[in-house]
């Protein structure tokens, strides 16, 4: 069985948790509270030199960082990733996005905000945050237009990343309402199969 190492508040450990259950796949889940650094402990940077969650544990000693990783491991030969190399590359594509444009921003405003609850303390480098995460949500406003998934029409791991810590950027000060495609969008995920909450533990 799967072992997760995960924080319950965090977007990138939802991810893996709601692919998980979407894929019906038992797990035994693990509390790692990074708030108290339980990810820079010597135990706990064996299985992830880079100290951070989520971490899956696939075997005795066997473990895999990077929440898109993970999805990526475990959708491979299912219908979360396309077989077609043009459409599995697109999903990478916005992978790469959501890890570079959008959870930078969009993640660490909501977890100084309403996590740390230091928003004054960021209130400069929060502004910056503001503007790069709006632009990103730009650009998946724009894509959605007239589509209703992000790739090949239908609900893939691109989906799950980018759900993740869009469905909560309110969180983090983000004005959705902006962003009719995005919110319609959230609604589509949210109606998938076995869809589960980030407060799901």
């Amino acid at each position: 069985m799967y072992r997760l190492y995960d924080f319950l508040p965090s977007g990138n450990s939802y991810k893996v948790r709601l692919l998980l259950n979407q894929l019906e796949i038992p797990f035994e889940k693990v509390e790692v509270n990074v708030l108290t650094r339980e990810t820079r402990t010597p135990e706990f940077l064996v299985k992830n030199p880079n100290g951070r969650i989520p971490v899956l544990e696939i075997g005795a000693g066997k473990f895999l960082a990077e929440s898109n990783a993970i999805l990526f491991y475990l959708s491979e030969g299912t219908d979360y990733l396309p077989e077609d190399s043009w459409e599995k590359a697109q999903v990478m594509q916005w992978l790469f996005f959501e890890q570079f444009s959008h959870e930078p921003n969009i993640a660490t405003s909501r977890f100084w905000i309403s996590i740390l609850k230091k928003a004054e303390e960021y209130k400069d480098a929060l502004q910056q945050k503001q503007k790069l995460g709006y632009a990103a949500l730009e650009v998946m406003e724009k894509h959605l237009s007239n589509l209703d998934f992000f790739v090949a029409d239908r609900y893939t791991i691109a989906d799950i990343s980018l759900y993740a810590y869009t469905h909560v950027a309110h969180e983090g000060g983000f004005d959705l309402t902006r962003f009719p495609a995005i919110l319609a969008w959230l609604e589509r995920v949210k109606t998938q199969p076995r869809h589960i909450s980030i407060a799901n533990t």
